[in-house]
């Protein structure tokens, strides 16, 4: 605790990549870091572990120049720099993956990746040398994606997967990784880890920021906990628990990762989709909830599970199908109607499509359902406006200095469980959770799928779409597997493995079986 980790047997530890003494950063009101000391080696992963609002992305955007910072020092290859631009870091050799996709999105993904960098030939646009250098970035990633396609045509995954190749065409000394996989799948990951492998192997050093704390075994060299925006420990990832990093991280142990459930499904449908169809996108899904249930929909990247909730949802049109809801068949033609018909949909990218960002709190819990907060001219109570904000606050625990709170200064858990509260004052039937935990530490995962658990329990239908497979299996009692737009099995997940989840996700089955239904 406290103070900077000597070498392994006293040994002189080599000249650091990057170092940073003493630190601090303050926001109106918020001590975001309070003397933080960390270092890089040439070469290495270092992980920085903490709780959303430990000051972990505050440090980033110092080391990066997003920030300057209050007070302390930092050095690279031991001189001191002083960053006031993303621009000047870049220029010094540092990249950064922001967990917050910053991509431009009617830009091809070639531009974005070279964006104010692009090859030109005089003053000319050189696209063919554009185009070329960016499919390079992507086949270092290994992942099939159009560098002349538009950004916004692409899925949150995808979008995820331009951002690591637009920091690997950064040719970077130190690269930054704030939550690279929070949108891959299990195979995507994996890919991604070859690639930090093959950095680490060329001398490049990687501060690597994740809240699946269990797949940093496979890459990390060290470990760096803070809390509370304050220096904890740094240890060798070898020589330390995960237990450990957890009880680091929120200053006590945490036994379970899932709660027990309280929810008890029964064998009454409330919710049914038959025959949706989007030509090219998904075909002839169908699917039911029963009541006190959390279906759960896993699948690969592609798979069209985001797309089936949204078409839905009515965000994206469908061709055909039917939507049934406690037996009456439901015309939904867009969100309106859906959410007028008691649905819900917390969608995966929750700043862009969830959350009025720049707005405060009590703003955002009662913009689905303004009338109820307002008298018969269409003028807000105040009043009311303000006991129902409460209200919500209360019941989810949302942590914030006042209702007055910018969406924006809280962490990623309080977003969503505002997200959630807004949902919950319209009353819903049916709720789709997209990703819900993406980028969200432990201790608020926990929070979230509490909160899951008792919306069924109350005998609301729950739809998890997760990309985690150990989120999938510990809070859902049925899986619907995606392969390629289509529903390959419905399996009862006390009886599947991830295993199980995979083999149908990748359009394989068993041996000697027929159909796709097995739960």
């Amino acid at each position: 605790m406290g103070g900077m980790p000597q070498a392994a047997g006293g040994a002189k530890a080599p000249v650091p990549l990057l170092k940073l003494e003493n630190v601090s950063k303050e926001f109106p009101g918020v001590k975001a870091l309070s003397g933080v000391s960390f270092d890089l080696r040439p070469g290495e992963v270092h992980a920085v572990c903490g709780e959303n609002g430990a000051g972990k992305s505050t440090l980033m955007k110092i080391i990066s120049g997003v920030y300057q910072p209050d007070g302390g020092a930092i050095l690279l290859n031991g001189e001191p720099v002083h960053f006031t631009s993303t621009l000047q870091s870049e220029a010094a050799g540092i990249a950064i993956i922001h967990q917050e996709l910053n991509l431009v999105p009617h830009l091809t993904v070639a531009e974005n990746i070279y964006l104010a960098r692009e090859p030109r030939r005089g003053f000319l646009l050189d696209r063919r040398r554009l185009l070329a250098d960016a499919r390079r970035c992507l086949d270092r990633l290994g992942v099939d994606i159009d560098p002349g396609a538009q950004v916004r045509t692409l899925s949150v995954a995808q979008c995820q997967m331009v951002e690591i190749a637009k920091a690997l065409s950064l040719n970077a000394r130190v690269l930054i990784m704030d939550e690279p996989t929070s949108s891959l799948t299990e195979q995507e990951a994996q890919l991604l880890f070859k690639v930090i492998r093959d950095l680490k192997a060329e001398g490049t050093g990687i501060i690597y920021i994740s809240h699946r704390l269990d797949e940093m075994a496979e890459i990390v060299d060290r470990v760096t906990v803070l809390r509370d925006g304050r220096y904890i420990s740094t240890d060798d990832f070898a020589h330390i628990t995960i237990d450990r990093i957890v009880a680091q991280m929120v200053g006590r142990a945490l036994q379970e990762k899932f709660p027990e459930p309280t929810r008890k499904p029964s064998e009454e449908v409330i919710f049914s989709v038959s025959g949706l169809t989007r030509r090219g996108v998904f075909a002839d899904i169908g699917f039911e909830i029963r009541r006190g249930e959390i279906l759960g929909f896993a699948g690969l990247m592609g798979a069209g599970r985001t797309e089936v909730a949204r078409a839905i949802f009515g965000a994206d049109p469908r061709e055909s199908g039917s939507i049934t809801l406690e037996g009456r068949e439901l015309a939904i033609t867009d969100p309106q109607s859906a959410i007028e018909a008691g649905l819900a949909y917390l969608s995966e990218d929750r700043k862009a499509e969830g959350l009025a960002v720049k707005m405060p709190v009590d703003a955002n819990l009662v913009m689905a359902r303004m009338p109820a907060v307002s008298n018969g001219l269409g003028i807000i109570d105040r009043q009311r406006h303000q006991a129902v904000s409460q209200h919500y606050v209360d019941l989810l625990n949302i942590r914030t200095p006042s209702l007055r709170q910018p969406v924006r200064l809280l962490s990623g858990g309080n977003q969503q469980k505002i997200i959630i509260g807004k949902w919950l004052f319209r009353e819903p039937r049916i709720m789709f959770f997209d990703e819900p935990t993406r980028g969200i530490d432990v201790g608020a995962k926990f929070a979230i799928y509490q909160i899951m658990d008792e919306l069924a329990a109350k005998g609301i239908g729950i739809v998890l779409i997760s990309s985690e497979l150990p989120e999938i299996l510990g809070m859902t009692d049925r899986i619907a597997v995606f392969h390629e737009g289509r529903i390959t099995a419905t399996l009862t997940t006390r009886e599947s493995s991830q295993e199980d989840i995979m083999l149908y996700a990748s359009g394989r089955r068993r041996r000697g079986e027929q159909g796709a239904d097995h739960g």
